[in-house]
């Protein structure tokens, strides 16, 4: 009876010892570089000479990304201007950032009139007096007087460039006509009209 209990016993052990290993097929992809950033959205404007140039990181940089630009004047900057005569400023707005802008508008501020020296006109409403057009090729941004201009509001300018979006990289096409009233008389004389734009790219 022992010996056939030892035999059982190395059977055994001999068997486990002999168990084969069993494998498996594999495969795997190790990937090292995962990352995701954020872009840019930055605004240039150029005027039709090309010497002068505002970004809208030109005061602060990125982190402000909003910045004036005086030496930009849309509206000419004629100082001599008589009834009836116009002025056309063309001007060149791009995104020139990484980002498509799905948003781009102009928010005009209110029109101003003021002296240009002494002696000046009496005249109040130059304002009215003043008409300004703006387009972008065939579209018509706006076109009124300056003084209904202040009060429009925020116009959607993408919608009138007819755009879903604006790419990086390609200048949109700008053109300002302001042009007197033919009407106005000498009391308008030595009279001055000023009147802030914003435009504003967002995504």
């Amino acid at each position: 009876m022992s010996l056939v209990f030892s035999a059982g016993v190395s059977s055994l052990v001999l068997a486990l010892g002999m168990t084969p290993t069993f494998g498996a097929f594999t495969a795997s992809i190790f990937g090292d570089v995962n990352n995701a950033g954020t872009g840019t959205i930055v605004m240039q404007e150029t005027d039709s000479s090309g010497t002068i140039t505002c970004l809208s990181t030109d005061e602060g940089g990125l982190a402000v990304n909003a910045a004036s630009c005086s030496a930009m004047n849309r509206y000419g900057g004629d100082q001599v201007m008589h009834p009836g005569a116009s002025a056309a400023i063309v001007t060149y707005i791009q995104n020139v950032g990484t980002v498509a802008a799905s948003s781009f508008s102009l928010t005009p501020g209110a029109c101003l009139q003021s002296v240009t020296g002494t002696p000046s006109g009496s005249a109040t409403g130059f304002c009215s007096k003043f008409a300004v057009s703006i387009t972008s090729g065939s579209a018509t941004i706006f076109s009124g007087t300056a003084e209904t201009l202040g009060h429009v509001g925020t116009i959607d300018v993408l919608s009138q460039l007819g755009l879903a979006k604006v790419q990086p990289g390609i200048p949109i096409t700008f053109t300002v006509t302001t042009t007197m009233d033919p009407t106005v008389d000498n009391s308008y004389q030595g009279l001055n009209v000023s009147q802030p734009m914003t435009w504003t790219f967002s995504a």
